[in-house]
């Protein structure tokens, strides 16, 4: 991907583009998380979602936007990797979505500690991001039956 063809797809100058992002990273990870709100199954932030409906949706983006899904992934490590201003953006994202996920956690095990339930949804989110990973690379891996067995697991520690 390049500014180019991104501002040729788009129909706007290069000048404009740089009005509205500082890089083609930027570009990129603003799309992505616009795209990620759009399977948010709490769009309006009431808290009213369980840790099961922010995996369904993470799945659901990785399904239904694999383009997009990859080349997240692509800026996320690439750029994560090797640019401080992509490598805090992503760290935040990744912090944002934990505190998400624990948060949901929480509401539906009020007893559960939270340092408990951060670690539980830290181990989730690394497995979610692995499995997304090989999903992109692997078109015979099966994501859904790996998210099924995870999410088991995660009931199964409940009872």
């Amino acid at each position: 991907v390049t500014i180019k063809g991104i501002c040729e797809r788009a129909g706007v100058r290069a000048g404009s583009f740089y009005n509205l992002f500082e890089s083609k990273e930027q570009a990129v990870l603003t799309i992505v998380r616009e795209a990620i709100k759009g399977v948010d199954p709490d769009p309006e932030g009431a808290g009213s979602e369980s840790d099961f409906d922010l995996v369904a949706a993470y799945v659901r983006f990785i399904i239904e936007e694999p383009e997009l899904a990859r080349v997240y992934f692509v800026v996320a490590l690439s750029g994560g990797l090797t640019d401080p201003k992509i490598r805090a953006r992503v760290v935040r994202h990744h912090e944002e979505r934990l505190h998400r996920f624990t948060a949901a956690h929480l509401r539906h095990r009020p007893g559960l500690a939270e340092e408990i339930a951060t670690r539980r949804m830290e181990a989730l989110l690394a497995a979610l991001n692995g499995y997304a990973l090989q999903s992109l690379i692997d078109d015979d891996f099966d994501l859904l039956g790996h998210v099924d067995t995870l999410m088991a697991f995660e009931a199964e520690i409940d009872r």
